[in-house]
């Protein structure tokens, strides 16, 4: 079964990363479709996830 990727209603028109779900979450460059592709086992995305809620990733 093929990948469904998705990203985010934010993006409008331009190129963000783009998500897929299946037993591991799949990330890839919106603008690179057909390039590389990163997995991540769901608990560590899901701390990500929350890391990135909580401010963790900002960058001041």
């Amino acid at each position: 079964m093929p990948r469904v990727f998705r990203r985010s209603s934010y993006c409008g028109n331009s190129t963000c990363v783009e998500v897929a779900t299946a037993n591991s979450v799949h990330v890839r460059d919106g603008k690179n479709p057909d390039g590389a592709v990163l997995f991540f086992e769901a608990g560590p995305w899901r701390e990500f996830l929350h890391g990135v809620k909580r401010g963790e990733m900002d960058r001041g």
